[in-house]
C-alpha cells in the first residue's frame, strides 16, 4: 500500500503531534468573549418577540385565526429550511476581508430588523387576506433569508475564532447569559411597553421598532468586537489545506457522525420546550389573571440561567468536561418541571416560581455549551476525515433551532384552535383552560425527559481524547519508522519529518506500521464510534 492509499483509507490526520496544544492555545481576550457573546442580543431580540408576543400579538389585535396563523408558519418553515442549506453552503465558500462568518452576520440583521418591525406592523385597515399575506410575507423573509444568514454566521463563528475548547465554553456562557438576560429584559417590559406606548397596534409597533433598533446596534458592535483565524491557524501548521467539499459529500459525512446528530435532535426538542413555555402570556392571561406575571416568572426563570451560565465554565472545568454536569442538570431540570406541573394544577404560584427556577438551574449547563458541543462534533468529523464542514453543520444546527421553534409556535397555534380559543372573549372555554395547561406545564415536562434521554449518549468529548492520542501516537510512530529506516530525519519548519525522501509527519502520510495497526483494528477509524 502507497503513503497515499494508506492516507487516504484513515482519513483522518496522521500529523497528530500537536493536536492537544493547538487546543490549549488562548486565542481570545476577554473582551472578545464578550463582544461575542452580547450579539445574542439581537438574536434573541427577533427569537423571543416573536415566539413568546406574535401570537398573542396575531390572535388578540390582529384578529387573526391562531390554526391558520399556525399553519403559515410551518409552511414559512419549509421555506426555511432549506435556505439554512443555501447559506451554509455558502458561507464555507466566503472568503473576505472580513472573513467567512462575519460579513453575513453584519448585514443579515439589518433585513432582520426591518422584517421584524413589518410583522408588528400589519395595518388595521387591511382584510383578513391580506393580513395573512403580509404576515406570511414579512416572516418567510425574516427567518428564511435574513436570519439564517445572521444566526449562521453567528453561531459558526464559535469554531472560527478559536480552537481553543475552554474558550469554546466560555463563549458559550456568556453567549447565553446575553440571551436570557435578553430573554428576561423583553419578557418584563414589553407588555407594559405596548400599554405605554398606547396599546393596541399602535402599541406593538413602537416596541417593535425599538427592538429592531437595539438589536441593529449590539449586532453590528459584536462583528466588529472579534477577529476570524486565518486559513492556516484553523487547519493547523500540519494539517493540509483541503479540497472544497461538494454539498452531497458533506451531507453524507454530516450524517455519519451520530453525536451531532443527537445533538441536532437535542436542538430541536430545546426549542420545541422553550416555545411552548413561551405559551405562558396565555397561562397568565386565563388561568392566573394576571399578565404582569409573565415578567415575574421571566425573572423566576431567566436568573438562575444566568447564574448556571456563569459557573458553568467553571463547572465543566473542574468536572473534566460537559459530558457529566449536563447529565446531571437536566436530571434536576426535568425534576423541577414535574414539579412545576404539581404547583401549576395546585394555582401555587410562589412554589411554581421556586421550581421553575430550580429546573432553569439545571438547563443552564447544557445552554452554556451546546455550541461548545457542536464544535466538538465537528472537531470529530475532522479528526475521523480529514475534512471540515462547519458552515453546513452550524447551518443545520440553525436548521434544528427554526424547525423546533417553528414547529412548537405552530403546534400552539394549532392546539389553541383545536381547543376553542378565541381571542374576542375575556373568559375562555373549560377546553382552551385545560388545553393550556397541557402547553405550559406538560409538553416542556416531556421535552426535558427526552432530551436527559439523548445527553446520556452525548460522550464525544471522551472519543475526541482517544482520536487525538492515537493521531498522536500514528505520528510518533512514523517519525520513529523513518529512523529506523535507515534515512535521516529532518523536521522543517512545518514540523514535518523526513526521511529517505518520505514526508512522515503530514496528514496524507502512512507508513508500513501504521497500515499494519489499521489492518488489525486497533489505529485509523476502524471500531470507532460514528
Amino acid at each position: 500500500m502507497s503513503s497515499d492509499s494508506a492516507g487516504k483509507k484513515t482519513g483522518a490526520p496522521t500529523a497528530g503531534i500537536g493536536l492537544e496544544a493547538a487546543s490549549e492555545r488562548k486565542y481570545l481576550k476577554w473582551y472578545n468573549k464578550v463582544g461575542y457573546g452580547s450579539g445574542d442580543v439581537a438574536g434573541n431580540v427577533v427569537y423571543v418577540l416573536l415566539s413568546a408576543f406574535v401570537m398573542i400579538y396575531l390572535t388578540d389585535t390582529a384578529g387573526l385565526n391562531a390554526g391558520v396563523v399556525g399553519t403559515l408558519m410551518m409552511v414559512s418553515r419549509l421555506f426555511d429550511g432549506f435556505s439554512d442549506i443555501i447559506f451554509g453552503a455558502l458561507l464555507d465558500r466566503t472568503n473576505t476581508r472580513m472573513g467567512k462568518a462575519r460579513p453575513w452576520m453584519l448585514w443579515g440583521f439589518v433585513g432582520c430588523a426591518a422584517m421584524l418591525i413589518a410583522i408588528f406592523a400589519i395595518p388595521t385597515s387591511l382584510g383578513d387576506t391580506a393580513k395573512y399575506a403580509w404576515f406570511f410575507i414579512a416572516y418567510t423573509l425574516l427567518n428564511a433569508v435574513f436570519f439564517t444568514a445572521n444566526n449562521i454566521a453567528y453561531s459558526s463563528l464559535t469554531a472560527l475564532i478559536t480552537r481553543n475548547g475552554a474558550e469554546r465554553v466560555q463563549m458559550g456562557s456568556i453567549r447565553f447569559m446575553f440571551a436570557f438576560g435578553t430573554n428576561l429584559l423583553i419578557q418584563s417590559v414589553t407588555v407594559g411597553g405596548v400599554a405605554l406606548f398606547g396599546g393596541g397596534a399602535v402599541g406593538w409597533r413602537t416596541m417593535a421598532i425599538i427592538y429592531a433598533l437595539l438589536g441593529l446596534a449590539v449586532n453590528t458592535l459584536s462583528v466588529l468586537s472579534v477577529k476570524e483565524l486565518s486559513p492556516e491557524e484553523l487547519e493547523g501548521e500540519d494539517e493540509p489545506q483541503e479540497d472544497k467539499l461538494s454539498v452531497g459529500e458533506s451531507a453524507k459525512m454530516l450524517v455519519s457522525n451520530k453525536y451531532y446528530l443527537i445533538i441536532l435532535i437535542v436542538f430541536l426538542l430545546t426549542q420545541i420546550f422553550t416555545a411552548m413555555l413561551n405559551m405562558g402570556i396565555y397561562f397568565m392571561k386565563y388561568i392566573l389573571g394576571d399578565e404582569s406575571l409573565l415578567g415575574t416568572f421571566a425573572w423566576a426563570i431567566n436568573v438562575p440561567l444566568i447564574v448556571g451560565l456563569m459557573i458553568t465554565p467553571l463547572v465543566v472545568s473542574r468536572f473534566g468536561g460537559m459530558f457529566r454536569i449536563n447529565i446531571i442538570g437536566y436530571v434536576i431540570a426535568t425534576l423541577g418541571r414535574l414539579g412545576v406541573l404539581v404547583a401549576a394544577y395546585m394555582h401555587n404560584v410562589p412554589l411554581m416560581l421556586i421550581l421553575s427556577g430550580v429546573a432553569a438551574l439545571g438547563m443552564s449547563s447544557l445552554q452554556g455549551t451546546l455550541n461548545a458541543l457542536i464544535a466538538e462534533a465537528s472537531e470529530n468529523t475532522w479528526l475521523r476525515t480529514g475534512k471540515r464542514i462547519d458552515g453546513l453543520m452550524f447551518s443545520c444546527t440553525s436548521l434544528g433551532v427554526k424547525v423546533g421553534g417553528g414547529l412548537g409556535t405552530a403546534l400552539s397555534g394549532w392546539l389553541l384552535a383545536a381547543s376553542g380559543y378565541d381571542g374576542d372573549l375575556k373568559v375562555q372555554p373549560e377546553s382552551a383552560i385545560q388545553m393550556i395547561y397541557v402547553m405550559y406545564v406538560w409538553l416542556p415536562l416531556v421535552a426535558n425527559a427526552l432530551i436527559l434521554f439523548l445527553l446520556m449518549r452525548l460522550d464525544v468529548e471522551k472519543v475526541n481524547t482517544r482520536l487525538k492520542e492515537e493521531a498522536d501516537a500514528r505520528a510518533e510512530a512514523e517519525v520513529g519508522v523513518g529512523v529506523a529506516g535507515g534515512g535521516s530525519v529532518v523536521l522543517g519548519e512545518a514540523g514535518d519529518a523526513v526521511g529517505d525522501g518520505d514526508a512522515v509527519g503530514g496528514p496524507g502520510a502512512a507508513v508500513a506500521g501504521v497500515e499494519a495497526a489499521d489492518d488489525d483494528g486497533e489505529g485509523g477509524d476502524s471500531g470507532l464510534a460514528q
